[in-house]
């Protein structure tokens, strides 16, 4: 019975709410640090959508593809190269990555390594494995509707941060 009801795509939500969970310890340190130097939080309020969006994508390749679907072997290759990317991306911010949209007036916007190509890697990382991860498992549906809702709700926080950062942008 266990068997049926728990596989590859049950193990891999369980590690990618561990790992989201360390992040968020990290963010949250990072953030409470900020918060004391002064910064300011923009986007408070959207900050719960953003989370349950995420939960949520967890939850549906928990809940919702099979536990006996077989892994895409290069699919999934190619997903973990983006966790590379997403840890590039958080070591370039370091002291500055957060979950939220934090800003320090006094802080420099980041233009070094993946910044130098993209303004948002960090959400182009989180959006293609949103749909990545469920084709992993050859579910487009679960990938579909949660790459298209979580690219919505990425697409608002963007606004968000760029307003927010707006002042302190050159270009």
């Amino acid at each position: 019975m266990l068997e049926q009801s728990f596989g590859y795509p049950q193990i891999a939500a369980i590690l990618i709410l561990v790992q989201r969970g360390l992040e968020e310890i990290y963010s949250a340190r990072n953030t409470k640090r900020l918060i004391a130097e002064g910064a300011q939080e923009v986007g408070r309020d959207y900050y719960p959508v953003v989370a349950v969006t995420h939960l949520a994508w967890i939850a549906a390749i928990f809940m919702l593809i099979p536990a006996t679907a077989q892994i895409i072997w290069p699919l999934l290759l190619i997903y973990l190269l983006l966790q590379v990317v997403r840890y590039w991306v958080i070591a370039t911010l370091g002291r500055y990555w957060t979950h939220r949209i934090i800003t320090l007036k006094e802080a420099p916007v980041v233009r070094s390594g993946p910044y130098r190509w993209l303004r948002h890697p960090n959400y182009m990382v989180t959006i293609a494995e949103t749909f990545l991860l469920p084709l992993v498992f050859a579910d487009v549906a679960v990938a579909v509707i949660f790459g298209c809702v979580w690219s919505a709700v990425l697409y608002y926080k963007m606004l968000l941060e760029d307003g927010a950062l707006k002042e302190r942008r050159e270009d």
